[in-house]
This record gives C-alpha cells, sequence and structure tokens, in this order.
C-alpha cells in the first residue's frame, strides 16, 4: 500500500500534524518498542517498514516486525525486506542481546500479514520521489538498505524531509567494540555511504542547495535512556494490569486473562534486562530505538550540535568507528546533526503514557 498523502492530516486529538514516517529496522527487542510507540503516537503516520539484517537475519525481522504490527493492530502497514547481508561484510547476528528469535522470551502468534513485493530500498526511493520533501526516514538498524537507496537514487538526501539514524558513538565508548557502535559496525561501508551523502557537496540538488543534516543519536544519548521495572510498572497500571499482564482486580480489562502488550512487553524486556544486568550492571534496558523515534516525531527531545563525521573502515583495531571532528580541524562541512543531550523523562512519559494507552485499547 504506498503512502497516501490525504494521511499527512490534522489527527483527532489536539489538531496535531502527523508525521509521515518511514521505519528502517532490524527488528529486535527495543526496535519492537520503537514500533509500538509509532502506532500509538497520534502525531505519527507509519507509512510503510523497511527491515534490514541485523539483529536477526532479515526473514526474522519481516517475521517480527509483522507480529508486532499485528498485535498493536496495524496489519494495514506495509512490510518490505530489503538486503540480507551488509555490503562488503558477513551478517553478524546478536542473540545474546535479543535473543534467537530477535524477541526475548516473548511469544507471538505467527505473522498473517503479506510481506511487499517491493524490494525495501526501492520502497524507499519510490515513496521520496512520489512525496518529495514529506517522509521522515527513521533508521533503527545497520544502514545496509538506506545506503543502496542513495546509490540508486543519489538525490533522495534533498527528497526527504530528515533523516533521524539511530547509529554512531560520539562521545562514548562502544557496545560491540571499544570503540563502535552495533548499527554502524555491522555495516561501515553503508554507514560511510549515508554519512558521505550528506555532506552537501553535490551540484545538482533539485530541492534544496544542501540536504537538512540527518539527525544522529548515538550510544552518548541512547544509553541514558534506561527502561526500569519501575517505568513497566507505571506503563502496565494505566493499562489496567499488572506488569506480567494479568489484568488487576477491578482494571479496565476485567475479564481478559491477560493484556497481550504489557504481556508482550514484560516477556521480552525480561530476557533484555537480564543482558544489561550481566554486561552494563544494572536491572534495565537501553531503549535505544524508540527514544530515535520519538525525536523524529519531536526533534526538541534532544540537542545537537553540527559537526563532520566519517566512518573508519581500514583500522585494525576502529572499524566501524565514528571518527568526529569535534574541533573542526578537517574544515569542511558538517554532515549530521548529532545528539549530545536528550530530555529522557520527558521520552518515558511520553512512552508510557503512549504505549500504555495502545495496550489498554487493544486489552
Amino acid at each position: 500500500m504506498a503512502y497516501d498523502p490525504t494521511m499527512n492530516k490534522p489527527a483527532a486529538e489536539g489538531g496535531t500534524l502527523r508525521t509521515p514516517v518511514i521505519v528502517d529496522c532490524d527488528t529486535g527487542i527495543d526496535d519492537s518498542l520503537a514500533l509500538l510507540y509509532a502506532v500509538a503516537s497520534s502525531d505519527c503516520e507509519v507509512v510503510a517498514v523497511t527491515c534490514t539484517a541485523g539483529n536477526v537475519d532479515v526473514r526474522q525481522v519481516a517475521e517480527n516486525t509483522r507480529c508486532v504490527l499485528e498485535l498493536a493492530g496495524r496489519p494495514d502497514i506495509e512490510v518490505a525486506i530489503g538486503r540480507e547481508t551488509p555490503l562488503a561484510r558477513k551478517l553478524v547476528t546478536t542473540p545474546e542481546t535479543h535473543g534467537h528469535g530477535g524477541i526475548g522470551y516473548a511469544e507471538l502468534p505467527p505473522a498473517r500479514m503479506p510481506l511487499s513485493p517491493r524490494f525495501g530500498p526501492d520502497l524507499i526511493v519510490e515513496e521520496a520521489r512520489r512525496h518529495p520533501g514529506e517522509l521522515t526516514l527513521v533508521t533503527l538498524a545497520p544502514l545496509t538498505n538506506v545506503a543502496l537507496a542513495v546509490l540508486r537514487e543519489p538525490e533522495l538526501p534533498r527528497l526527504l524531509r530528515r533523516v533521524v539514524i539511530m547509529g554512531g558513538s560520539y562521545r562514548s565508548p562502544g557496545n560491540t567494540a571499544p570503540t563502535t557502535e552495533w548499527n554502524v559496525n555491522v555495516d561501515p561501508e553503508a554507514a560511510r555511504i549515508v554519512f558521505e551523502a550528506f555532506g552537501g557537496e553535490g551540484s545538482n540538488a533539485r530541492w534544496s542547495e544542501r540536504p537538512a543534516r540527518p539527525i544522529a543519536l548515538g550510544l552518548d544519548v541512547t544509553e541514558r535512556a534506561k527502561l526500569l521495572p519501575e517505568h513497566l510498572a507505571r506503563l502496565a497500571a494505566l493499562a489496567g494490569c499488572e506488569p506480567d499482564g494479568s489484568i488487576r482486580s477491578g482494571g479496565s480489562s476485567a475479564g481478559s486473562a491477560v493484556n497481550p502488550i504489557v504481556r508482550y512487553l514484560a516477556d521480552a524486556l525480561r530476557f533484555y534486562m537480564e543482558f544489561h544486568s550481566r554486561y552494563d550492571h544494572f536491572y534495565g534496558a537501553f531503549v535505544h530505538d524508540p527514544l530515535a523515534l520519538a525525536t523524529a516525531l519531536d526533534p526538541t527531545l534532544v540537542r545537537t550540535e553540527a559537526v563532520t563525521v566519517e566512518v573508519e573502515l581500514g583500522g585494525r583495531l576502529t572499524t566501524g568507528e565514528t571518527v568526529t571532528d569535534w574541533r573542526r580541524v578537517w574544515g569542511r562541512p558538517p554532515n549530521l546533526d548529532v545528539a549530545v543531550e536528550a530530555d529522557v523523562d520527558r521520552f518515558f512519559d511520553r512512552f508510557i503514557e503512549r504505549v500504555g494507552k495502545l495496550a489498554a485499547e487493544r486489552s
């Protein structure tokens, strides 16, 4: 189903304009939370979701994505598979972080909605050409699909309204190697292509002299968004049930055994929290991707600095590092707006309110 521009209209609540987004993801646990947040947000219209190999293989990504959208009551959203491997490297997945199926301990019924016949990168290009200057692309995965889209259509940076990237480590240690973040580390060649595409050096721009710089959220800010058991308890209370998904006595969903969304969150996040307890010494979860999705809808959630960033490809120890020119010694135009601060309290208030309300509606 192609994007219908009539969808970009004031929402029913408060007259807020909906932001049409394409989400490119490798649906593991935090990607699934981002999808739930997007569906739950009255200021968001999910045009399509494209699937990239990363946390799990791309076929499992597509299955997880459709299952989560069906859980949220949105089987109408187009889901397209992209490339099955990084551009130049062997695919490495992360079962220790997200589980072998990508969604922790959660179990969902097999997806019923059909896959799109379109190839993910082609979908991105086609929708951007069809609606120049309107779409926001939110990337929550290795940038493989986006790089292929840029190679097919070099004007893509100018055809999109905005790009928001969850990826990179700009002023913090990495989470895959000492200096590298997972999404960039999986496909550094793709990240370099995408970052260079926004350098603004081209002379054939049709929509503006330079493309709008992507907003990049690296580990510097996403690891400040720690979802804790008390956050899940607040969300469950809004949905009228216990954190494990069971209905509370006198709750708003009396007569149901479990709340499916809260139960999903509890089972998926328990795996994620156990992982972080082992490796990061706190019982909770970094929710990188939902923060990026929320920023796409409201960029005031973060403060950014315009900087020039390159991706290291040939380092013996640093391949995949996002090398950032904070002191502007290169003297080149900035190509990213890197987030340096995030209002995580405001983000969590919104996440709990929106997803909690969706869970109550879906009970």
